[in-house]
């Protein structure tokens, strides 16, 4: 697996993740309304930033009572390049019975290179989680961890309706998660930049006393 220039990826964590989508979408590589997850996975902690990492793969289950451990999650994450996102699948049904992620984890993970997880299951322990400065992405707060045992690591897995592989790279913030696509990565952080640049020099014009109505139809026929 050909990891990435590390200067793109600290490039990329500088930009939201729209401006990035939009970069994307100028490579033609993917139809617009694919490689994001849905709306069931929110960021808990917008003002950490965005998040740009590696994913390393796990899926869960907290109803019991049955008995397991992480032991495949901890040594799975090791093989995948830093900086490292977890993304886990919840197979309970509905997802979210009890939470693989508190302060105890994100302090493990974050020890083993891992900048947050996404997950469509709960995560806990917010204000420990925060203070570390450990990302969490989920379907919301949850109260225990329950019966709570990996079922399996370094498989794909189908979080917020995207199928995201061992090695995919991430980039998430308060509006939601991306898959970046390896192949138009290095020329994405330009490529984004040209987008804001391009947005903004038609704001720029809206907001001007050159506002013309008609004129902001062709413009807008370009730009799309």
């Amino acid at each position: 697996m050909r990891e990435i220039d590390p200067a793109v990826i600290e490039e990329l964590r500088g930009f939201t993740t729209p401006s990035v989508a939009n970069g994307i979408e100028t490579f033609d590589v993917r139809a617009r309304d694919e490689g994001y997850m849905d709306a069931s996975v929110r960021c808990m902690f917008p003002e950490l930033g965005p998040l740009v990492g590696y994913a390393a793969t796990a899926t869960i289950r907290a109803r019991g009572p049955v008995e397991g451990d992480q032991t495949a999650l901890y040594q799975h994450v090791r093989d995948v390049p830093g900086p490292r996102v977890v993304v886990v699948q919840d197979l309970d049904e509905p997802p979210g019975s009890g939470s693989l992620w508190g302060e105890v984890n994100a302090t493990i993970f974050g020890a083993l290179g891992c900048a947050g997880c996404v997950t469509d299951g709960c995560v806990r322990d917010l204000k420990e989680a925060r203070a570390m400065g450990f990302q969490f992405f989920a379907r919301g707060p949850g109260v225990s961890h329950a019966y709570v045992r990996v079922e399996t690591a370094g498989q794909p897995v189908t979080v917020g309706g995207l199928q995201i592989s061992p090695g995919d790279l991430i980039h998430a913030d308060q509006h939601g998660v991306l898959l970046i696509p390896r192949e138009v990565a290095a020329e994405l952080p330009a490529a984004a930049e040209r987008v804001i640049s391009a947005e903004q020099s038609l704001l720029k014009w809206v907001r001007s006393s050159d506002f013309d109505a008609d004129e902001l139809i062709e413009r807008r026929r370009i730009m799309h």
